[in-house]
């Protein structure tokens, strides 16, 4: 009984000193690790995976609910019925654009616009605008 308290007090001790340790990472639209709803705006229209938005759970009828545009990690849109609910969008039209549209056309313009760096990768650095970092 003294070894089964013993171990069960070494593994709780090492659940602590894990969990003090576990660091959040924050990632943040227009970097590259960045997953889930991305705001069109006043881009061009992104390309897209499929033609048609996917939809797992049908609204009532009457209710217009407005078609979302998300960025997913490969194979998520494949099986969407498993993954929709980490998004909040089970029950939302959902077009899922293209990686390479993400990469090269949105994340660009986002951190222009928003006047990130092209090398911030969620440390919150931003360029001044008007400077060129020096």
């Amino acid at each position: 009984m003294k070894r089964f308290l013993s171990a069960a007090a070494l593994i709780a001790m090492a659940g602590a000193a894990i969990a003090t340790t576990n660091v959040g990472v924050s990632v943040s639209i227009g970097q590259p690790g960045f997953y889930g709803h991305i705001d069109i705006g006043n881009m061009p229209p992104p390309r897209i995976i499929y033609p048609a938005p996917v939809i797992i759970r049908q609204v009532p009828v009457g209710v217009m609910v407005q078609p979302v545009y998300l960025r997913v990690p490969p194979g998520h849109e494949k099986n969407w019925r498993k993954h929709c609910y980490r998004y909040n969008a089970c029950g939302q039209p959902v077009y899922f654009v293209q990686q390479s549209w993400y990469t090269q056309e949105y994340a660009p313009r986002y951190r222009q616009e928003h006047g990130m760096r092209e090398d911030d990768h969620g440390h919150g650095k931003r360029k001044k605008k008007g400077h060129d970092g020096h």
